[in-house]
C-alpha cells in the first residue's frame, strides 16, 4: 500500500509564494516518477511538474520559471515551491507516483495519489 500525504496549501495574494510537501516512503519518493497535479472546480486534473529517480524534471508551460519540483530522498518527501502565484493557480494540488522510468506529465501514468491540499490565490 502506497500512501502519499500532501500539506502546505493555503491562501495567498497574487505574487506570493507557497511550498507544498508530499510525504511518502523513501523508496517510492526516490525511485518512482513523482508528479504534482492540480484540479480546479469543474475542470480536469492537469499536470504541473514531474521528477524522475535521476532528478530530471519536467514542467507544464503555465508554471515554468515560477514553480520548482524537488525531493528529499532521506525524508521521503516531495516538494513543490511555487513563486509568483497567480489567481489562475487556484486549485486542489495532488501529488502522484508513477512506477516507470523517466518523467511523465500524463495523468493516466500515475497509479497512486494523495488526498490533495488546497491552494487559493487572490488578486
Amino acid at each position: 500500500q502506497i500512501t502519499l500525504v500532501e500539506s502546505g496549501g493555503g491562501s495567498v495574494q497574487a505574487g506570493g509564494s507557497l511550498r507544498l510537501s508530499c510525504v511518502g516512503s523513501a523508496y517510492i519518493i526516490s525511485r518512482y516518477c513523482m508528479g504534482w497535479f492540480r484540479q480546479a472546480p469543474g475542470q480536469e486534473r492537469e499536470a504541473v511538474a514531474a521528477i524522475d529517480g535521476a532528478g530530471l524534471t519536467r514542467y507544464a508551460d503555465s508554471v515554468k520559471d515560477r514553480f520548482t519540483i524537488s525531493r528529499d530522498n532521506a525524508k521521503g518527501t516531495l516538494y513543490l515551491q511555487m513563486n509568483s502565484l497567480k489567481p489562475e493557480d487556484t486549485a486542489m494540488y495532488y501529488c502522484g507516483a508513477a512506477n516507470l522510468k523517466g518523467t511523465t506529465l500524463r495523468r493516466g501514468d500515475y497509479s497512486y495519489w494523495g488526498q490533495g491540499t488546497q491552494v487559493t490565490v487572490s488578486s
